[in-house]
């Protein structure tokens, strides 16, 4: 493959434009097609676990499709190198996605995908295309965003569409980390929400798979092509890679084996088991993640984005025990949340690498209290059980892994999530906490994307952690705010390459910084 002179975001962005494709995305846009006759590429492109040499690449043809793949450093196609063609078949619902191997580090890549007809090999579409950047082997300033939570509590597309994504998308990361609750099975929408204030909420866009929980393994489709329908998250899509991770509604609300739908009318299959499989192919068909051959479906993984940043990717939802009062003296698979292969992978991984900086990405907060049934407040959803003492119940498996990061001496990590539905900063002192076998570490929230607004929750004092700043409703505005109130937030984090200093500011949709740290690496000895 050739390398040439890095091609800026911005130009690539004008120069798509130009060239007739979506402003901002480089997608080519469905009208394209001049005759029904031709495939026609539905959703865009998405990128996604990209790494010094390699990515992951999405794309959707509306039929099934030979699809053909071009990669290159330049956006002329200059020199493109062909790859093999996938089948855009209906078994995987016309999705396709391939890892793009070989690659140059620290370049700006770009990918071109033409459809065939299967039925009719000369009926060929539109090219579509998308660029994402490799990670530097040698160091560079990195920057990337994380936030979570999609087209929650029935807030779909507006008119102003999920303005966050495009809020995101200007500050050109490197990356951005979906950090769960990536859609919403199991959040009906309607055409209009009454607000308080005596106006509307308009779902301007909506589908009828939208206003029925998912059940089928078709309806969980839609939720994904669903929010692939906004604007603003295709045009950052087709720029920008995610790396995703999920929590319960990819399925349904806090779930885990003990889930019983029973009572629940809007479900005719009441199996939870059923609901997680389909949910699960669905995630997997519809997102750019990795394929993991030793354990095909798995979500938790570690991406190496160059010599200042690893990025360790939790799942805290597959292997867990039931929800419940979460007090066990003593670590059992009913107590666990992690699971003992997951730690076991994540306490090798940690201990092996030479990034400065680990970063732990997390799909749920440690120290916040989420209860399982938040109108009694009772049971744990999350890890802190609400006690305030002593580790116990799922907090056994997280202070067992805070006591290895410190006696295998490894440094610098940062704790990243979502979930809870506003912004925080929370600061873990073992001064302060009942468990004290740990080194101090910082817990960065932010959340939602495009979803109701809530919070504060309160902090177990377990593990001490400190609030170090706070964004959420505040007294008297209630909860379920809609995106339109502005509570919607994600982070920005940067890596000096200079220093190796990371800077983590917390942000709005409205592009506001509301609070800034910098914190510097400890050199490791």
């Amino acid at each position: 493959m050739s390398i040439s002179t890095s091609l800026s975001r911005r130009a690539f962005m004008a120069s798509a434009g130009a060239a007739g494709i979506v402003a901002g995305s480089g997608l080519a846009l469905p009208s394209y097609s001049r005759a029904n006759q031709r495939p026609v590429f539905t959703h865009g492109v998405q990128s996604g676990d990209v790494d010094t040499m390699s990515g992951v690449v999405w794309t959707r043809a509306d039929r099934p499709s030979q699809v053909s793949f071009e990669v290159s450093t330049t956006e002329s196609f200059a020199e493109a190198r062909q790859l093999g063609s996938l089948d855009a078949l209906p078994q995987s619902d016309h999705a396709v996605k391939r890892l793009i191997a070989d690659l140059p580090s620290d370049q700006d890549i770009f990918f071109r995908m033409t459809a065939r007809d299967l039925s009719d090999i000369n009926a060929v579409s539109e090219p579509i295309v998308g660029r994402f950047k490799t990670a530097p082997m040698s160091r560079r300033s990195v920057r990337f965003a994380w936030s979570g939570d999609t087209a929650g509590q029935g807030w779909g597309i507006d008119d102003e569409g999920m303005a966050t994504y495009a809020t995101m998308a200007r500050h050109t990361p490197d990356f951005f980390i979906h950090s769960g609750d990536t859609i919403y099975a199991d959040g009906p929408m309607k055409d209009e929400v009454e607000l308080k204030d005596g106006s509307k909420w308009v779902n301007s866009v909506l589908i009828d798979e939208k206003r029925k929980v998912a059940e089928s393994l078709g309806e969980f489709r839609a939720q994904w092509k669903y929010n692939m329908m906004d604007e603003h998250v295709r045009a950052m899509n087709g720029i920008c890679p995610t790396f995703f991770q999920w929590d319960d509604h990819e399925v349904v609300n806090n779930w885990s084996d003990a889930k019983d739908l029973i009572s629940d009318d809007r479900y005719t299959e009441k199996s939870v088991h059923v609901l997680r499989a389909r949910a699960a192919r669905a995630f997997h068909e519809m997102t750019p993640i990795r394929y993991t051959p030793a354990e095909p479906g798995r979500v938790y993984r570690k991406i190496s984005y160059g010599p200042m940043l690893d990025v360790f990717f939790l799942d805290l939802r597959s292997y867990r025990g039931p929800n419940g009062a979460s007090m066990e003296d003593e670590m059992t698979p009913e107590s666990r949340i992690l699971g003992a292969e997951q730690v076991a992978w994540l306490k090798r991984e940690l201990a092996s690498s030479r990034a400065t900086w680990k970063v732990i990405a997390s799909d749920m907060p440690i120290g916040l209290i989420v209860w399982d049934n938040w109108r009694e407040q009772a049971g744990a959803e999350a890890i802190a059980n609400g006690d305030h003492g002593p580790a116990k119940g799922r907090e056994l498996e997280i202070a067992d892994l805070l006591r290895f990061i410190k006696t295998a001496g490894v440094t610098n990590t940062v704790w990243f999530t979502a979930d809870v539905h506003y912004t925080a900063a929370h600061y873990y002192d073992p001064s302060n906490a009942q468990f004290q076998d740990f080194n101090p570490f910082w817990e960065f929230v932010s959340g939602p994307l495009h979803a109701g607004t809530f919070g504060p929750n309160a902090l177990d004092k377990t593990f001490g952690p400190e609030v170090k700043f706070v964004k959420a409703p505040e007294e008297g505005q209630g909860v379920n705010l809609p995106p339109s109130m502005g509570l919607q937030f994600f982070g920005l984090v940067d890596i000096d390459g200079a220093t190796q200093q990371m800077t983590v500011r917390l942000m709005d949709r409205a592009d506001k910084e509301l609070w800034k740290t910098t914190l510097d690496p400890v050199r490791s000895a």
